[in-house]
């Protein structure tokens, strides 16, 4: 994407950056530069992502040995409950549109800030005292209802600290909120001059729909946790049927947030393939519109596909058909974006850097994920298939599968524009297919057991399915030595890695077009634009001119 430039008013030091802004701790903990936003959200969710791993390795570790006895059954409904909740609510959703997003958005349309930069510092406040609430639940002694807080279980029967639970996920959500209204007021008024909607990257058109869904989405789970409270606290008959309450209500609307809920944490990683792609088969994006209104149409079904999670419990079949039928043409705007990349790829000049390892990762994970979807979605099949392993398996290959390969490869995409710096690349390629290869390890047998039977949530099983179990544990045993290696050759990349220049990539983008790290203000000059975005077809022939004139 060529840009001109504006003269801003004042102009920057060229050395300074917001990295050297202030050292001091308050410095950080009072800022309102979306960038150390960025930044403390990255540390807050790295730390919450290992909590979670540790509960979700002590599940495996029980399930080692059919009737296990690492732990009791109590401990192991909690640990996950703990690895479902940390996850979901304190990681995944959050990982890249406050992350990523924070740090680019301004970047990527030519903005000195978000919209609301203290209201952004606040949402980050919120989102660490709703985990401090879920963090003090757990170590109280934890909660046993699993982390869909299913009535009337989770409101008359359960220990005291569900309360804390859902509180953390309640205050969480106005942050959620938050984050997302000032993305959407960002976006809409503060384009530099020339950025089109259609000349807007992809990577903001998934952050833009993401954060409809939860400025949209996110409410209705505050009031089904509030409910669930007064229910809990004062005996009100919500839910509980003893009480002329209907569990069924709450599924209703947990799922209505929670299936959307889905989107919000693989849109965002949609956008990040989407910019990884073309940069490294050195192509323009192929069906660049197709896959801008595929954004929004998977946002909008979202929100029409809860009831497939409701196939056994007392709902109508008409509905259960309606929801069917959803449920399959849902996958349709997403089959346009595989096919789209791909299409992208054919005849492109291909470089396997580490970003674009974990682009095709995520390429092939999602589109397992989504397939294994469709079975569940078939009301016949999902009779035999629902709680049991195979939901599981169909879970994290979307969502680990793919929401975390796409965080870690726009993580690797944009480390050198976030700290100046360049990492290992022979370390994190062999991380990246560590990742692939213990993923596919720990997840493709759960396919088999789901299949064979074996239901989920359970501490002991039948010995037939042992061998797919420690095949399963191994392969998070590898899984978890591939997350940590990043961890390691990222932070060392901090003091000892080459410095990293304004484009190592050679990408397009408005975010390129600045210094690594990025001034405090982003940009020295105002950037206008004046092409269209993923010009590399331009960018090669630039290139093809300048090798003819020099030779």
């Amino acid at each position: 994407m060529n840009t001109e430039t504006r003269e801003l008013p004042m102009t920057l030091e060229p050395r300074a950056n917001y990295l050297n802004d202030g050292h001091s701790i308050r410095s950080w903990l009072l800022t309102t530069d979306h960038k150390r936003i960025g930044l403390l959200y990255m540390v807050s969710i790295t730390l919450f992502f290992f909590v979670g791993g540790a509960a979700a390795a002590m599940m495996r570790l029980e399930l080692l040995r059919p009737q296990g006895g690492l732990v009791t059954s109590a401990l192991y409904n909690k640990l996950f409950t703990m690895h479902g909740v940390i996850m979901v609510w304190f990681f995944l959703i959050p990982s890249i549109p406050t992350v990523l997003g924070n740090f680019l958005v301004p970047l990527m349309i030519g903005a000195r800030d978000v919209a609301f930069p203290r209201l952004n510092l606040v949402s980050w406040y919120l989102f660490i005292a709703g985990g401090a609430s879920a963090l003090w639940a757990i170590i109280a002694g934890g909660v046993d209802t699993g982390w869909t807080f299913y009535t009337p279980y989770s409101s008359t029967y359960a220990n005291g600290h569900v309360l804390a639970m859902a509180a953390g996920i309640f205050i969480a959500g106005f942050g959620s909120i938050a984050t997302g209204l000032n993305f959407i007021v960002t976006i809409h008024k503060m384009r530099a001059p020339g950025l089109t909607w259609f000349r807007l990257p992809l990577f903001i058109w998934t952050i833009y729909t993401t954060s409809l869904i939860l400025v949209l989405a996110t409410p209705v789970l505050a009031i089904t946790l509030t409910l669930m409270a007064l229910e809990r606290l004062f005996g009100v008959g919500i839910f509980n049927p003893a009480m002329g309450g209907d569990p069924l209500l709450f599924q209703h609307l947990f799922w209505f947030y929670s299936h959307p809920a889905v989107y919000i944490m693989i849109l965002p990683s949609m956008g990040v393939v989407s910019e990884l792609i073309p940069c490294f088969s050195r192509k323009s994006i192929f069906g660049y519109n197709f896959i801008a209104y595929a954004t929004i149409s998977i946002g909008v079904f979202g929100f029409l596909v809860w009831g497939h999670h409701m196939f056994v419990s007392s709902q109508s079949v008409y509905a259960g058909m309606i929801f069917s039928i959803l449920s399959f043409l849902v996958s349709i705007p997403s089959a346009i974006k595989v096919f789209n990349w791909t299409a992208t790829l054919y005849k492109g000049s291909i470089t396997f850097q580490t970003p674009m390892l974990y682009a095709f990762g995520f390429i092939g994970l999602f589109t397992i994920g989504g397939l294994t979807g469709l079975f569940l979605a078939a009301l016949a099949v999902d009779v035999h298939l629902h709680d049991t392993y195979f939901v599981i398996a169909h879970f994290h290959y979307i969502m680990v599968g793919g929401a975390v390969m796409g965080y870690l490869g726009g993580l690797h995409f944009w480390w050198p524009k976030i700290t100046g710096r360049l990492y290992c690349e022979w370390l994190a390629k062999l991380a990246a297919v560590t990742i692939f290869a213990g993923f596919n390890l720990t997840f493709f047998p759960q396919f088999i057991l789901g299949f064979m039977g074996m239901p989920r949530r359970y501490p002991v099983y039948a010995p037939e399915f042992q061998v797919l179990n420690v095949l399963s544990t191994a392969g998070a045993s590898i899984l978890a030595i591939g997350y940590l290696l990043p961890l390691a050759y990222l932070l060392w990349s901090l003091r000892y890695g080459k410095p990293a220049g304004a484009n190592p990539w050679k990408a397009t983008g408005l975010e390129w077009k600045t210094s690594s790290p990025p001034p405090r203000d982003n940009f020295a000059n105002a950037p206008v634009v004046t092409e269209e975005p993923y010009n590399y077809d331009a960018q090669a022939a630039e290139l093809s001119l300048e090798e003819n004139s020099h030779a």
